[in-house]
């Protein structure tokens, strides 16, 4: 059994600089499919963000490496510079809101574990369809019902309407 594989590498630096105005979302991420991690370096525009969230699956570490912003962690605010880094528990309301200069941040944590088979039971009534959630840019169709980012492009979402 063959279990060599290729290092995966990337210049920071060259990924920042290589930004286009008004480009956001995953700019790199890991893709080896028998990887145990997940990495994605990420870019919020300037002033986005800001609402909490909760990832109860996996704890996450958070590597600020351009622009500036706060990170709210169970209502403690954070000012966020190049070279921070933080760790967003399991379970912790989180949210980020990028500063003037925007923020781009690298991600790392414990891959999620895959699909089941099964009928999960609903926690919460469930969501209208994501149909109406179409990239104006490159015009893929969100997976999930809740998706804020184009998974292809990065390009920011239009808002969920509740209800429709």
């Amino acid at each position: 059994m063959d279990t060599a594989r290729e290092a995966e590498t990337v210049s920071v630096a060259d990924l920042v600089m290589a930004l286009s105005e008004g480009q956001s979302g995953a700019l790199w991420r890991l893709r080896d499919p028998a990887r145990q991690m997940d990495a994605n370096l990420v870019r919020h525009l300037p002033g986005t963000g800001g609402e909490a969230s909760t990832e109860d699956e996996v704890d996450v570490m958070l590597v600020v490496v351009a622009g500036d912003g706060t990170l709210t962690l169970n209502d403690e605010t954070t000012r966020l510079l190049p070279g921070r880094l933080a760790l967003l528990p399991r379970g912790a309301s989180r949210s980020l809101l990028a500063g003037p200069e925007g923020l781009v941040v690298l991600t790392t944590h414990r891959r999620r574990s895959g699909m089941t088979i099964g009928h999960p039971v609903p926690a919460a009534p469930p969501l209208s369809c994501a149909v109406h959630l179409v990239c104006e840019r490159c015009h893929r169709h969100a997976i999930e019902a809740d998706a804020r980012y184009c998974s292809g492009c990065g390009t920011g979402l239009p808002q969920r309407r509740h209800g429709k």
